[in-house]
């Protein structure tokens, strides 16, 4: 049965909010006055380092998803009737929904590290080559600690934006937001210390990316429970924020890479026009043709701007009434979390799927394995890489000599006494918040769990860095000028 008042409520880990609008309105002032939020303005979308404030950010990304997402939910409502309102306990709930809906987009990226998703595998490369030999070295003499070694080397050579993101929300600016606010973040549903499923096996889908770390799952668990959601299904309103960011980059890369000067406006027409004629695909050629001819009849300067004006405000709302259909068609399951797949690629046979598909391998083909952006990533991956390196030796301290770097007093170590200070104290609050309710007398699990949480200290504050902050930090501790 849908009932959407059991997803929807005021329930958070602290200081519930019993009007269940102020705490909608309480999650969206939260989000919006969040620092990492704020730096998502100084975060590679493509291009790095942009000067050009007009090339999309992670901000700006995000915005756009928001506003997208906020259409799909609307449109929900627009297309259920009043009797299904009433029968999915979503009389009265519009607003609730709709904005869970857009803060979900504003928050889907908070977790991403500096230069995009290449950073991401810079991270795990790194952990994988240098932080899973020391884990190696800590004993496990049984079962039980055996066990959790193993779930921790998955863990860690598994960050990923999205569960990142869930560790941001929840503890490094721990915004207190709603559980059904916090839920509906989580985009997959898998824990970083689990197994992948294999393709075929249930949830392979919502379960292909990790989706929290092991240092939020028990938090994870008790929002589950509270909003009966079962593991491995997903938060309703989290299939619409993927729509959503789907949606969004249909043109965003390529109108970035006009305005980059990578491509021209006629190149990208007759990119998209051959790719469409290659494989059939009417409906997006017809798209562009008419809008094409539309926009070289304006002036020279506002053909750019009206051709991806025209063009994005068809396929978004075409896409938007196809995603809402899909929504309603497959409510039932939707509403448990148990649809395995994204709203846009239910229908592999649509014109709409195939239209994404063309654009994405232009994206593909013709920007991001452009030189120039291909030169952006090796750079970040060299600044994301560098700064692993240089804090390092925090990771090789025994946890006696970590805990006395807590208490500020002196170790042999003199690099470590430095290094720690230069960490933000909201990241070392969370590593000792965590740390204090480990178990000391299970002295082996105790070891473990401790250097594990000082690895996702580290990685919390080079993740958390903007472009350019990662690029002065660098330079600084590298001495480059």
């Amino acid at each position: 049965m849908i009932d959407y008042s059991k997803k929807l409520t005021v329930d958070r880990e602290f200081y519930p909010i019993d009007n269940l609008d102020y705490s909608i309105e309480s999650d969206r002032g939260r989000i919006l006055s969040a620092p990492a939020f704020r730096r998502l303005q100084k975060r590679t979308q493509v291009f790095a380092l942009e000067l050009n404030a007009s090339i999309r950010t992670r901000l700006t990304h995000s915005l756009e998803v928001a506003q997208t997402a906020r259409f799909i939910a609307k449109t929900i409502f627009s297309k259920l009737t009043e009797e299904e309102l009433k029968t999915y306990c979503l009389d009265g709930l519009k607003d609730a929904f709709v904005s869970t809906a857009e803060m979900t987009s504003l928050l889907h990226d908070i977790g991403n590290p500096p230069f995009g998703h290449f950073a991401e595998k810079t991270i795990n490369k790194w952990i994988k080559e240098n932080a899973l030999p020391i884990l190696e070295s800590f004993s496990s003499s049984y079962d039980e600690s055996k066990k959790l070694k193993g779930m921790i080397a998955k863990d860690i050579c598994n960050y990923d934006g999205n569960a990142q993101a869930i560790r941001v929300i929840t503890k490094l600016q721990k915004l207190n937001l709603s559980y059904t606010q916090t839920l509906a973040v989580l985009k997959y549903t898998r824990g970083a210390f689990e197994d992948r499923p294999k393709k075929g096996e249930p949830f392979d889908y919502l379960m292909k990316k990790p989706g929290f770390y092991y240092s939020e799952k028990d938090l994870i668990e008790q929002i589950q429970k509270k909003l009966d959601v079962e593991h491995g299904h997903r938060f309703p309103i989290t299939y619409i924020m993927e729509a959503a960011d789907d949606i969004s980059y249909l043109t965003a890369d390529l109108e970035d890479s006009v305005e980059k000067g990578i491509l021209s406006l006629d190149e990208v027409y007759n990119l998209i026009k051959a790719e469409c004629e290659e494989e059939g695909e009417n409906y997006l050629l017809d798209v562009i043709e008419d809008r094409y001819q539309k926009a070289k009849n304006d002036d020279e300067p506002f053909q750019f701007n009206m051709f991806f004006t025209l063009v994005r405000a068809k396929l978004v709302t075409s896409l938007v009434s196809h995603v809402v259909d899909i929504y309603i068609d497959n409510h039932e399951a939707i509403f448990k979390g148990k649809f395995n797949s994204a709203l846009l690629e239910y229908d592999k046979h649509s014109k709409y799927y195939k239209a994404i598909e063309i654009l994405q391998n232009i994206s593909e083909k013709h920007i991001y394995k452009n030189a120039h952006v291909q030169k952006l990533e090796l750079q970040g991956y060299a600044i994301i890489n560098g700064l692993l390196n240089i804090y390092k030796p925090l990771l090789g301290l025994s946890s006696e000599d970590f805990e006395k770097l807590m208490r500020d007093e002196e170790i042999e170590c003199f690099i470590a006494m430095r290094l720690i200070k230069r960490i933000a104290s909201k990241h070392v609050v969370a590593y000792s918040n965590d740390v204090k309710k480990l178990d000391k007398e299970d002295v082996e699990s105790f070891k473990i769990l401790e250097w594990y949480y000082r690895v996702r200290l580290i990685i919390d504050y080079i993740s958390g860095m903007t472009d350019d902050f990662a690029l002065h930090e660098y330079q600084v501790l590298l001495a480059i000028k």
